[in-house]
């Protein structure tokens, strides 16, 4: 690790910072021409949730921050580099998947509404802007629409250190009391990853000692803590609901590869299960999914860990229907929940997918039935019986997972499917259609 790594020369494959005027492309369908089977290699980026956190750490030093294995070509990242870049981070993003970003002065306390509201995560400066600089003032987020995703507990954790929070004209403001934050005691009343990190990086410039329970237990988390500490955080319990944070002075810079992002990863083994045929997966691994990969084998599939890779087979008969409830880690993922749910609708018999993450996170049923699907929903719970195939249809994406769920019924219905919306997908699934091209599908963006 290099205590004081260097910023490089911006090259010619630097991607350069997206003004706040830049829209996203006019290319915001996707066509998808089902019936191929999948078969070959696809490299796994690195996690988008944990990647966006680790950009909001840059704020805690005044060296430069070097992140490894980053998804340089998420519109998310590109989107908090300019919330960053506004405070006075200088990011400079490649598209070899290296970042570096470097906060030597903060120009800015303020993160406004025109940046914030594109996306919920740039809440997560809060905490960080906060610790260092003493104040900030960050918009309400906005986002997807998936469910109320409310900052209550992200404000309940700061005012235990200390913090002086008031809500104004949809701004969140808070201000360290004289000497900065202190450390406190927070009691999550519910788990919330996005708290969790919040708290995590304004406790470590707090003074004293911090204990956060009921933490998130996220791989996300502990990539997060693992990352701190090599900036010179003292973290323990990470991984488990209990995190305790003694506060330092100061942290400096540090070079961290992200991990391997595991919503990527079952993603296209769900892909695999729908479509048939063998992907190895490179770059990624299967402890950090197995909520995931229980009902992915009890329907039928075969899934190895091969080295630093995974492979994913169906080639046999139909899969068979399971049953699934999300819940926070490490319980079946929220985020996997539309593209499980996509899969089963080709299933043998019939399965049943309870959410109790998110309320308003089924929004993709009605498209799915669109297409030819036989689901049925009461309350926090879909019935997805098995059909004999999907009809390729016009569609609309509704959120990030809802449109990669699109995307893999569209790659085994009969005839053509039109997703309109796609820009959802380009927040979270980098170079998705290169990387389903490659393998066989038929896909391709649109006007």
């Amino acid at each position: 690790m290099m205590a004081n790594p260097k910023t490089p020369t911006p090259t010619a494959d630097t991607v350069e910072l997206i003004k706040s005027d830049v829209k996203p492309s006019g290319l915001e369908k996707m066509r998808v021409v089902g019936g191929c089977r999948l078969n070959g290699k696809i490299k796994v980026s690195g996690a988008k949730n944990a990647a966006l956190k680790h950009m909001c750490a840059a704020l805690l030093t005044d060296e430069p921050l070097h992140l490894e294995n980053m998804p340089t070509g998420l519109m998310d990242v590109r989107t908090l580099s300019e919330v960053l870049n506004h405070l006075g981070v200088t990011v400079a993003l490649r598209q070899d998947g290296i970042a570096t970003l470097h906060a030597g002065t903060i120009t800015s306390h303020v993160a406004p509404y025109d940046l914030v509201r594109k996306m919920r995560a740039s809440v997560i400066v809060l905490g960080p802007l906060l610790a260092r600089h003493g104040k900030a003032e960050v918009s309400l987020p906005g986002g997807c629409t998936i469910g109320a995703r409310p900052v209550d507990l992200h404000l309940k954790g700061l005012e235990a250190l200390g913090a002086k929070i008031t809500l104004e004209g949809g701004y969140v403001k808070a201000e360290a009391p004289e000497g900065g934050l202190v450390g406190g005691e927070v009691n999550f009343p519910f788990v919330s990853v996005g708290a969790t990190e919040n708290i995590m990086m304004a406790a470590t410039l707090a003074k004293g000692e911090t204990i956060i329970r009921n933490a998130a237990r996220e791989p996300e988390i502990v990539d997060q803590g693992e990352a701190l500490i090599k900036m010179g955080a003292k973290i323990e319990g990470l991984g488990t609901s209990e995190i305790t944070i003694q506060g330092v002075e100061r942290l400096h810079g540090a070079t961290h590869s992200i991990v391997p992002d595991r919503i990527e990863t079952g993603t296209y083994m769900c892909a695999v299960g729908l479509c048939g045929g063998e992907l190895r997966l490179e770059n990624t691994r299967i402890d950090f999914l197995t909520a995931l990969i229980a009902p992915l084998k009890e329907a039928g599939m075969d899934i190895q860990q091969d080295g630093n890779d995974v492979t994913v087979k169906r080639n046999g008969a139909k899969l068979k229907g399971v049953d699934i409830m999300t819940e926070p880690y490490p319980g079946f993922p929220t985020d996997l929940q539309a593209q499980f749910m996509a899969m089963m609708t080709l299933c043998d018999g019939a399965g049943m997918i309870s959410e109790t993450v998110f309320e308003n996170r089924f929004m993709h049923v009605p498209e799915l039935c669109r297409m030819g699907a036989d689901i049925t929903v009461k309350s926090n719970s879909a019935i997805i019986r098995g059909v004999e195939k999907l009809k390729g249809a016009e569609v609309m994406a509704t959120d990030l997972r809802a449109s990669v769920a699109l995307v893999l019924a569209g790659l085994v219905a009969d005839g053509e499917t039109i997703i309109n919306r796609i820009y959802h997908l380009d927040r979270g699934y980098e170079n998705i259609v290169e990387k389903l091209t490659a393998v066989g599908a038929q896909i391709e963006r649109i006007r």
